[in-house]
């Protein structure tokens, strides 16, 4: 338990730092504790060091643990930012709070529509590709304003901005680029009408560099629990 609450301070530090060099206040930035492949214990460790946000790349896993710390429920904040099939939406719609990972209308559409109408509306990012890898998820930046104003019109659903996954980069400069392009993405979308106040962007190796370009949420798992159990391969 010392160990992920000390992790945990390192990383807060970390963003303090990134915030400071940036001009930016502390409390602009999220921390999204990233618990995939770790168990409810961890998460409770996590809980009890004060963090209430945590990612989940892979459905079944996050399911099963959203059922496992049901007691923890009404206090914990749970965000799918993992692919996102088709014939898993019900089971998202149903048990997340956020979803980073929206990619093609069609998916918007049947959480929309299978998102219960006594939750709150889900929360949404739209992945996009802002590197251009084949190998990569997420709309071309092109694509992105019209989906976006779809989804806008959507009830059960409320659009809060955008994220990626940036190809690696060596050097701080390369990592700031395309940070840089999904930030001027986001204010153009703004500058459409649409009141977009997310950006989805940076992880462990290239925190600094997304907290420099206008990161509101960062993503960290490895940092805060160690490397991933060997040999885990959650269903999802």
């Amino acid at each position: 338990m010392a160990m992920i609450a000390d992790n945990l301070q390192q990383v807060h530090r970390r963003l303090a730092r990134a915030c400071e060099a940036a001009a930016r206040p502390v409390e602009s930035v999220t921390l999204l504790v990233v618990s995939k492949t770790f168990g409810p214990v961890a998460v409770r460790e996590a809980f009890a060091a004060g963090e209430r946000r945590f990612g989940e790349n892979y459905v079944q896993e996050g399911v099963d643990k959203i059922a496992a710390l049901a007691d923890l429920r009404p206090q914990l904040e749970w965000h799918l930012i993992g692919p996102l099939q088709s014939n898993k939406t019900r089971l998202v719609a149903e048990q997340f709070d956020w979803v980073h990972t929206v990619d093609r209308l069609k998916l918007a559409q049947r959480l929309n529509d299978q998102r219960p109408a006594t939750a709150a509306p889900l929360q949404v990012c739209l992945q996009v590709n802002i590197s251009g890898e084949a190998s990569k998820s997420g709309l071309a930046p092109g694509e992105v304003a019209a989906v976006a104003q779809a989804i806008a019109a959507l009830p059960r659903l409320r659009l809060r901005g955008l994220m990626a996954i940036p190809e690696p980069a060596p050097t701080f400069e390369a990592q700031r680029a395309p940070h840089r392009a999904l930030r001027e993405l986001q204010f153009a979308l703004n500058a459409q009408g649409l009141a977009l106040d997310t950006l989805s962007i940076g992880m462990s190796a290239d925190l600094e560099a997304a907290v420099a370009e206008g990161a509101t949420l960062v993503r960290v798992g490895s940092a805060i629990f160690g490397a991933r159990p060997a040999g885990v391969t959650p269903a999802g």
